[in-house]
């Protein structure tokens, strides 16, 4: 299967990014000429729309920041209304390296249904923050034990979803610091989620909102919702979906 890039939209979660977002854009264009990129404006209080559009980007604007977990899902009710095949995850920050999206393409033709672009498979030379770092190792171990699945970077958010994710998600999706629940869900429903190494950069403005106490805050409740997760009655995947 070969997915025309037209089929293609790439969804940009952002908040306040007035100063990075057209680059992201632009460079996004530039790397998957045809596709559509849509930014998902989480309740900004700069130009982030603005620039977003004088870029070229369809903006959709929440009425309030609602988080990372409902701009996306949101993104991906676009994606399955427009009837696109597949979903790129690109953050708003610049950070992600849009040349590597066609990795991304390539293992979602090959068969998945969503693939992670990781930062520790060889590929640059990302290093987070110790006690990130260490929050990442332990949702990665998480959730290599509960899927028997390898994972090495399951907070990437550089990640890519085929038709078949872009229906589950749709109708799912987790609210606050999806990223690992998210592998979660999917894995249980059967889906086959893979990862390949990708670069990253430093943040092109700002600065991150993960200090150290919020750091803890999140592998508390990251954690807790994987067991959370666990508890429940595992998402049933639908008949006939295509993929």
């Amino acid at each position: 299967m070969t997915i025309d890039a037209k089929r293609i939209v790439v969804l940009v979660p952002a908040r306040n990014e007035e100063h990075s977002v057209a680059d992201v854009v632009l460079e996004v264009s530039a790397a998957l000429p045809g596709a559509t990129v849509v930014v998902i404006d989480d309740g900004s209080t700069d130009r982030t729309a603005d620039e977003a559009r004088r870029a070229g980007a369809v903006v959709l604007s929440m009425p309030f920041n609602v988080g990372i977990g409902g701009a996306m899902q949101t993104g991906f009710i676009y994606a399955r209304e427009r009837g696109f095949r597949a979903a790129v995850q690109v953050d708003g920050d610049g950070q992600h390296v849009p040349s590597e999206i066609p990795r991304l393409i390539e293992c979602l033709e090959e068969g998945a249904d969503m693939v992670i672009g990781a930062r520790f498979l060889g590929r640059g030379d990302y290093r987070a923050p110790l006690l990130r770092r260490l929050g990442m190792h332990l949702f990665s171990a998480a959730l290599t034990v509960l899927t028997r699945r390898s994972f090495h970077d399951t907070t990437s958010g550089f990640r890519a979803t085929g038709r078949r994710g872009i229906e589950f998600f749709a109708r799912t999706y987790p609210s606050d610091y999806p990223e690992p629940e998210a592998i979660l869900l999917l894995c249980r429903a059967g889906y086959d989620v893979r990862e390949v190494p990708a670069r990253i950069r430093e943040r092109e403005s700002g600065a991150s909102s993960i200090t150290f106490f919020r750091s803890i805050y999140y592998m508390i409740k990251v954690l807790l919702a994987i067991a959370m997760g666990m508890t429940r009655r595992a998402p049933v995947r639908r008949r006939g979906e295509e993929r």
